[in-house]
């Protein structure tokens, strides 16, 4: 029962998170700078009561010993869901693979990768788990 009610809170979270995400699009569209989604999905998160976290420290430890590599998210929501936010031609295998690392290397569970940079933004959005049943 835990499990699915995880679950059910995760899917329930992305899918608020995918809407402010579908809103900001709508307004803006393709075309613009990374950093302007991203500050406008920001907004559109505090608008829709939803907390988050920006630029978020990622923990790297090699060997038993912490590292301050510099890697940060660009936003972590409800400090469950990493929102990886990109507005680029396409999204590329190495960008899924770089939110399954930083999923790994700070113990979160669930991420989204959204690329704005698309006629429908449906079509760049991936949602990835880790070590979660879906």
């Amino acid at each position: 029962m835990h499990l699915q009610s995880s679950l059910t809170s995760f899917n329930q979270l992305t899918e608020r998170i995918i809407g402010a995400g579908i809103a900001v699009h709508r307004v803006l569209g393709p075309g613009l700078l990374e950093s302007a989604y991203q500050e406008c999905l920001c907004q559109e998160l505090v608008l829709r009561h939803i907390p988050f976290e920006r630029q978020v420290p990622i923990p790297l430890e090699y060997r038993g010993i912490r590292l301050e590599a510099g890697y940060r998210l660009d936003v972590l929501v409800a400090g469950k869901v990493v929102v990886e936010v990109k507005a680029m031609e396409g999204i590329a295998p190495i960008h899924e693979a770089q939110l399954l690392t930083y999923l790994r290397l700070g113990g979160w569970k669930v991420g989204l990768l959204m690329n704005f940079n698309v006629v429908v933004l449906k079509d760049g959005i991936r949602r990835r788990v880790l070590d979660l049943r879906e």
